[in-house]
């Protein structure tokens, strides 16, 4: 990772960059900037197209090419269709921490034969384009408008876990403490190839629950071939 910023007052920010600056990335972006990190946007369509989105964001925030969202960002969240991980950049993104909220949807993406014959997963796909990074897949499995309406306090009684997915403990270990900050509790899925078991139609996708029912959820997820 690249060295932190400070800010006016002396405490030490993050930069996150993010590819793709739709629902959940703005959403994401909404939090980092409350808890006073810097955030670099960017989408396909150019910075141009997000003056208003960091105009909202406020002091911290900038638009940027995708190049310098990955390049500048000390963690890096792709949001982008799952089509359209070819357009991630690799060696900017080396040696970070990249955030994966990717899933599978073959109206939009296309037939992707891996993942229907459930030999790989989304992440596992990001994580082959990005050899010398850390994926790790968060973020996927909630409403983006919950993300800024559903985090609580550490210890509230039922506060809602998200689960996680990855290869690096270190860089998943970073994803929980962010989840903390965040509001949520974390529950670790297991590896990135696990990361399945809260992909679209599964009991922990777009549901609600604490640490404890996420982990239910989790051990209830039955593979696509298992469900028809």
């Amino acid at each position: 990772m690249t060295e932190n910023t400070t800010d006016r007052t002396g405490a030490r920010r993050s930069t996150i960059g993010f590819i793709g600056s739709g629902n959940i990335g703005s959403q994401l972006a909404r939090l980092a900037v409350g808890r006073g990190d810097q955030v670099v946007m960017s989408n396909s369509r150019g910075p141009e197209t997000l003056q208003d989105l960091v105009g909202e964001l406020g002091e911290g925030a900038r638009a940027g090419s995708v190049e310098e969202a990955a390049a500048e960002g000390d963690v890096v969240v792709v949001t982008i269709p799952l089509k359209d991980i070819g357009s991630v950049p690799v060696e900017p993104l080396a040696g970070k921490l990249v955030i994966d909220t990717c899933n599978y949807y073959p109206q939009r993406d296309g037939r992707i034969a891996e993942l229907d014959d459930e030999s790989t997963t989304t992440s596992e796909l990001l994580q082959r384009r990005l050899p010398g990074s850390s994926v790790v897949k968060v973020f996927n499995n909630i409403h983006f408008e919950q993300l800024t309406t559903d985090g609580t306090p550490a210890g509230t009684p039922g506060r809602r876990a998200l689960p996680i997915a990855g290869d690096d403990s270190d860089a998943k270990q970073a994803v929980v403490e962010l989840l903390d900050e965040f509001g949520f509790d974390a529950v670790d899925a297991g590896s990135l190839a696990e990361g399945w078991r809260f992909q679209r139609d599964t009991p922990g996708y777009g549901t609600v629950h604490d640490a404890d029912g996420m982990r239910e959820a989790l051990g209830q997820a039955r593979r696509y071939a298992k469900m028809r």
